[in-house]
């Protein structure tokens, strides 16, 4: 039995789709089962519930060997590292409790990095904390999701440009959340692996965002720039949009690590990157969102 976390999420959602079709035994938690797909809930066990909750959690993981493992996002947490580790602590007592095998966890490139990180730190607390169960572990590391720009698609439409706290000539590796899916779907079914080991899933291009708003510029047949935001008014407009003051610094704090090259040493070791490039997935993904 696989159990996904968060299946309604970007990447949980297409693990569970290539799971379903494999025809792999499935058991999701849902807050909210009406927001699951049809065959989801005609095909997948359902327990309902919030995977921060150690009796859902009790259930959930019963009898299961695998597990998929993502922290939800919360942009009104006040603390980020408890949003992390508040959900990740009574995981760690289920997977012990009900003798779990392996868990395929969503967490972040530049484990290493030894600095403060803003939003990444978080995941990488969250490792230490399920590695110390001694359960066999595979940390998903990636960088940054192609798919965020997706929240910029007004801007790219309307104004021409994107925007980030992230310095405009400093390459910034990626990765697309269908390479990310393919890789945990591929490790869920796999009942081999044992041991723990980090598992980066880095797309094939190292872009600056200026080389972005070039890619955006030839996809999309208009003119596309980019503009660095300041980032305290970064940070002050994403606080009126109703993010915690906490969560927009994290974002600031996380572009800051992103710029001063807490991806590259992992990067650079990667003989087999993820196969979507960056040009491939503006093309198929986001020039679509951009004409709708």
């Amino acid at each position: 039995m696989i159990v996904i976390t968060a299946p309604t999420g970007e990447i949980c959602r297409q693990v569970l789709d290539t799971l379903l079709d494999g025809g792999r035994p499935v058991r999701v938690i849902a807050r909210d089962p009406g927001r699951l797909a049809p065959r989801t809930r005609d095909r997948a066990e359902v327990v309902q519930g919030s995977h921060s909750d150690p009796e859902v959690l009790a259930e959930a993981f019963k009898g299961a060997d695998s597990v998929l493992w993502l922290v939800p996002p919360n942009s009104r947490a006040e603390d980020i590292q408890e949003h992390y580790l508040g959900f990740t602590r009574p995981a760690c007592d289920a997977i012990t409790a009900q003798g779990v095998e392996r868990v395929v966890g969503v967490t972040s490139l530049g484990r290493g990095y030894g600095g403060h990180a803003g939003l990444l730190s978080p995941a990488f607390a969250m490792d230490d904390m399920i590695e110390s169960t001694g359960v066999g572990y595979r940390a998903l590391a990636m960088p940054f999701f192609m798919e965020n720009l997706l929240h910029q698609v007004e801007a790219i439409r309307t104004q021409g440009m994107f925007s980030m706290p992230n310095r405009a000539d400093r390459p910034l590796a990626t990765v697309a959340t269908r390479d990310i899916a393919a890789t945990a779907a591929r490790l869920l079914s796999d009942d081999s692996w044992s041991g723990q080991e980090t598992v980066p899933v880095i797309g094939p291009d190292s872009l600056s965002p200026d080389a972005m708003a070039e890619v955006l510029t030839e996809v999309l047949e208009r003119p596309v720039r980019f503009q660095q935001a300041d980032p305290e008014a970064y940070k002050a407009m994403m606080t009126r949009y109703g993010m915690s003051d906490a969560w927009a610094q994290g974002l600031v704090d996380m572009a800051i690590a992103q710029s001063d090259g807490i991806y590259d040493a992992e990067q650079r070791a990667v003989t087999s990157p993820a196969p979507t490039g960056f040009h491939q997935w503006c093309e198929e993904v986001l020039k679509p969102a951009v004409l709708a």
